[in-house]
């Protein structure tokens, strides 16, 4: 069998396998999707039973690369469909708290973890530590989604969850981006340039381009519906074409495209009803089930074993301080400190700091760091701690989101 034959059985084979098995998966054991499929990918990979091997089709870390881009940018136009329309002015407070306050406070702990740990220089260090800030939408949705959540999780931790996995894909980038100026320009002009070129064009840049593409996109299909000029179409097929286009001209135009991507959602959906036509189309299953678990195989083909084995004790030091410090400290701190309204106690604080999965958007991230610094650190330390939090999260969802339903009283209502 050739390698396409076999690329085709096993994301084939595998979208069917869990498909059919999803809700025994979710509510019966504590094995998450993406870690089956990570699994796979080891086992037909080059350090198991060598059946597949990314390095002999072209630079695997650039196959990655592109696949975890196309990925995340799929997965993020999903959760925009889902988001209600009017989410984003209730909740404004919240989001910004996570943005603005939780995030930073993820990248300096991730980094400071890293220097503690590790001995990296600060500056690289920093770098690792803004490679594994961003929470993964794909692996949190793949937790949120699906009956077993929603009958035990109010809709306000699902959906803050949600968006703020898909916001600070995009805004963590200029984070990402100041440890590699600063590795490679004098202080003024790595400051200059990141005030001028990062914030201002490749964000400012992508949410223009987003905001005006969603928009149009938006009132050209509810025109087109009003003059019965479209016989049919699939809802589907219509959001996927709006995040092609948006990133090809996003990252055409040297912007960032999955912020881009994202932005664009958010314009797109209110105008068109997109939360409605999402549930009736299933949009947010569907996609993830046809593109996350093909690129989490993908990857488990290409995980670095030596590298990660090189990293010696302090592997399990790293792994320990950045499951336990990276977000956890910065959520209950912040949003304890601010009183957000959105998140009710303790229990809910506490479960939102817990739930920041570790995912493509870090394998994203840090290919995109060696790409421009060569530091093959970032990857060897990111894509470790995907694997670890990929397992972790996702083994811990069921059991934590059963004791929260548990706390609220919702285990109870659906017992009965």
């Amino acid at each position: 069998m050739r390698d396409i034959e076999l690329v085709l059985v096993t994301i084939g084979g595998l979208v069917l396998f869990l498909g059919v098995w999803s809700n025994f998966l979710r509510r019966r054991t504590f094995v998450p999707e993406p870690f089956v499929a990570l699994l796979v990918g080891v086992a037909l990979g080059p350090s198991v039973l060598g059946w597949l091997d990314p390095a002999e089709w072209a630079d695997p870390q650039l196959i990655l690369k592109e696949a975890a881009r196309l990925t995340l940018a799929v997965a993020l136009m999903a959760i925009t469909l889902r988001i209600p329309p009017r989410y984003l002015r209730r909740h404004a407070r919240e989001l910004v708290v996570m943005i603005a306050v939780v995030m930073p406070l993820m990248w300096l702990a991730s980094g400071l973890v890293v220097f503690a740990v590790l001995g990296l220089p600060i500056w690289v260090a920093l770098l690792v530590g803004a490679a594994l800030t961003p929470t993964d939408p794909i692996v949190t949705t793949s937790l949120m989604i699906g009956g077993f959540a929603e009958e035990r999780l109010p809709s306000r931790i699902r959906d803050l969850l949600s968006f703020e996995a898909g916001a600070n894909d995009g805004l963590a980038y200029p984070l990402l981006v100041l440890p590699m100026l600063f590795l490679s320009l004098p202080t003024g002009e790595a400051v200059s340039a990141w005030f001028a070129h990062t914030w201002l064009w490749e964000i400012g840049g992508a949410l223009v381009i987003g905001a005006a593409l969603g928009y149009a996109a938006g009132r050209t299909l509810t025109w087109s519906e009003r003059h019965d000029l479209i016989e049919r179409h699939s809802f589907l097929a219509y959001s996927l074409a709006l995040t092609l286009l948006t990133l090809g001209v996003a990252e055409g135009a040297g912007t960032e495209g999955v912020l881009a991507v994202f932005t664009a959602g958010l314009a797109f959906s209110p105008t068109v009803g997109g939360e409605e036509r999402a549930k009736e189309e299933g949009v947010q299953e569907a996609i993830s089930q046809f593109f996350y678990l093909p690129v989490f195989t993908l990857l488990g083909m290409a995980l670095p074993w030596q590298a990660w084995a090189a990293l010696g004790p302090g592997a399990l030091a790293l792994i320990l301080g950045i499951l336990l410090l990276r977000r956890l400290p910065a959520v209950l701190l912040a949003t304890g400190t601010l009183r957000l309204r959105g998140l009710h106690g303790l229990h809910d604080r506490a479960y939102v700091g817990w739930f920041g999965p570790i995912g493509i958007s870090t394998i994203l991230y840090a290919l995109i760091a060696v790409e421009r610094t060569g530091i093959e650190e970032v990857w060897i330390i990111g894509s470790l701690l995907v694997f670890v939090s990929t397992a972790v999260h996702g083994v811990s969802a069921n059991p934590l989101t059963r004791l929260y339903g548990r706390y609220e009283g919702t285990d109870d209502q659906h017992a009965a």
